[in-house]
């Protein structure tokens, strides 16, 4: 209690001040899990109560709440952000409980993140301080966390060593939520290695005390690894009947990722139990919410069992569609692996080149002990063998150069094509990329009109033609009009100005690409071509950077970036459909007709505009 009266300001507000703060944030914990919603509005009135009275402690807490809500929620980059500034108040004020909870977090997401060897970076520092401490329950945290990142990795020895350490505290404590994690997290690992008894009765009892505690998030997470289980053993009434439980429960706590994953699984029960209408329900169901929250893994696996799905009911022509889907989304994920590996080669450049020049000496000197031994055996060959060897050892010096220039540039040319130019320089000098927020772009969405009901009248050569050469001529407006292509999905294109340079006008560029990409598809139209489009752009805030382990891609989050998906969406056959921000900024740029507000999903009435012309030349 001195060490919290120090941390005050000079008015000294009573004691009952930093008890409530500290039970603000006590409820903030106990509501991050099942309600996250709840949770932030408790951390939010714990950080201004402690702001106003100078609490540092408390501000420092509700930080670190935020921090771990944000996960909840799924946000790993803003959960990031106030891990970070947690842990500048808690060093400040020597805090090293409150330090070890930071680095807790922060190794949480670079794991999510799939920075796995930060991750164990971080979770080994705060081992240290809890042992030297004797924290326990943080001791515990550390075990669990560590063997998470082991289990990634596959090293199921290291994860369940790690997972028995913390269970072992866990009961020492009667900590039961340390438990049920526990249990679960084995369960994992056990079913990983097929070791299903072990990991049923691993789950039951994680479920078990779940239920009696109450902790949602771990009683969904149980069902659908019950579920799971049962799948693998072909029993699909009790796959079907777990997966349901795990989805009501998340729909109660509003936790998407685990909802993704049981609309998932459910349509895959359905699959397998040839119930095909209530499996195309609940696939498509995972596959525009998994599109919603960029789940790159998820789509993948959704893809691959719709095409299952109308393979076995006989429609050949929506196999053949979600199949190349399928192709074009695995095989982004390789890219995005491929593209790590790189990464990873162009920071080890200088070594390899070493290496390069190392193994040219070794040849030059086999050769010249060779030229040695050949003119013991006769003089008369002694210049030729020289020679020879010159010539050798040149030619080897100039392919290993020449193979290190070549691997330097497909290094340089393939981060150039997935990142922006100044975020590959940021890359290959540091080896990351650290997320900014930028708070004047503009984001553009396009969307082919009818597409799916197009494509099925599309040989697969003829789909694949024109879907190329779209993208292709959408690929050469963006970049002549200073904007940054984000990426495609499925027939969508996402591209942003005014990132990651500034740029003053990046409302008029988008909106100027925007009428040059309607040109073309109205000419290609004329010209034969099958697909017309709609177009969608909004301006304001928005956070970019690089995240995930498979998903290693450049991408952009925020409300803005929703919202210009929703002026797609409510946009029209050959229209172009910006939101009052963006007119704001373009109005004397261009011509535009005012539709009023519009109902828009999640936002409410949206002020819209059709752009119907740029009003001069030099605009």
């Amino acid at each position: 209690m001195q060490a919290e009266k120090k941390e005050l300001r000079n008015d000294n507000p009573s004691m009952n001040d930093t008890t409530e703060a500290n039970i603000l944030n006590k409820l903030a914990q106990s509501y991050s899990s099942n309600n996250p919603d709840k949770a932030m509005e408790y951390a939010n009135q714990c950080l201004s109560l402690s702001e106003q009275i100078g609490y540092k402690k408390g501000i420092s807490n509700a930080y670190n709440s935020m921090g771990n809500i944000n996960i909840y929620k799924g946000d790993n980059l803003l959960a990031l952000e106030f891990f970070k500034k947690s842990l500048t108040i808690r060093e400040e004020i020597a805090d090293k409980k409150g330090i070890v909870d930071s680095y807790i977090g922060i190794g949480t997401v670079n794991y999510n993140q799939g920075n796995y060897l930060e991750a164990l970076k971080n979770y080994f520092v705060s081992l240290k301080e809890v042992e030297e401490n004797g924290d326990k329950a943080g001791m515990a945290m550390c075990y669990n966390n560590m063997a998470l990142v082991y289990q990634h990795q596959g090293n199921y020895p290291e994860a369940l060593k790690n997972y028995s350490a913390s269970l072992k505290i866990c009961e020492e404590r009667g900590n039961k939520n340390g438990l049920a994690n526990s249990y679960n997290n084995i369960g994992i690992v056990y079913e990983n290695q097929g070791n299903y008894p072990e990991a049923l009765k691993s789950y039951f009892a994680s479920l078990k005390i779940s239920k009696e505690i109450g902790f949602k998030r771990t009683i969904g997470a149980c069902y659908t690894n019950l579920g799971s289980i049962y799948y693998k053993q072909g029993n699909y009434p009790e796959a079907m009947k777990y997966n349901l439980a795990g989805l009501k429960t998340f729909e109660e706590i509003g936790q998407k990722d685990g909802i993704t994953i049981c609309y998932t699984n459910i349509g895959e029960v359905y699959l397998k139990e040839k119930k095909f209408k209530e499996a195309s329900e609940y696939l498509n169901k995972g596959l525009l919410l998994s599109k919603e929250m960029g789940g790159l893994d998820n789509i993948v696996e959704i893809y691959n069992n719709l095409t299952k799905l109308d393979s076995a009911q006989g429609n050949f022509n929506k196999a053949l569609e979600h199949y190349k889907l399928f192709i074009a989304m695995r095989d982004s994920l390789n890219n995005n692996e491929n593209t790590k590996k790189t990464v990873a080669l162009q920071m080890n450049y200088e070594f390899n080149k070493k290496q390069a020049a190392d193994s040219i000496k070794s040849t030059e000197e086999k050769k010249v002990i060779k030229a040695e031994l050949k003119q013991e055996q006769t003089k008369s060959y002694a210049l030729y063998g020289g020679l020879a060897l010159m010539v050798l050892v040149a030619f080897v010096f100039f392919k290993q150069r020449n193979k290190i220039g070549i691997e330097k540039k497909r290094s340089d040319d393939l981060l150039l094509n997935i990142l922006p130019a100044e975020v590959a320089e940021e890359l290959k000098a540091t080896g990351a990329a650290e997320a900014k927020q930028f708070d004047n772009v503009s984001v553009l969405f396009t969307d082919f009109v009818g597409f799916t009901s197009i494509s099925e009248r599309l040989s697969p050569k003829e789909l694949v033609k024109e879907i190329h050469q779209c993208f292709t001529a959408f690929d050469e407006i963006i970049e002549r009009n200073g904007l940054e292509k984000i990426k495609t999905i499925g027939d969508a294109y996402l591209a942003v100005c005014g990132m990651p340079m500034e740029d003053k006008d990046h409302a008029k560029k988008a909106v100027k690409a925007a009428i040059e990409i309607m040109d073309f598809i109205n000419k290609r139209m004329v010209e034969g071509g099958k697909f017309n489009i709609r177009i969608g752009i909004n301006s304001g805030p928005l956070v970019a950077g690089i995240v995930g382990v498979k998903k290693f891609a450049y991408d952009i989050w925020g409300d803005t970036v929703n919202t210009a998906a929703r002026m797609e969406q409510h946009s029209q056959n050959g229209k172009i459909n910006i939101s009052g921000s963006t007119y704001e900024l373009v109005k004397n740029d261009f011509k535009c007709e005012q539709r009023g507000k519009i109902e828009a999903k999640n936002k409410g009435e949206v002020d819209m505009y059709f752009v119907s012309e740029q009003l001069s030349v030099n605009s």
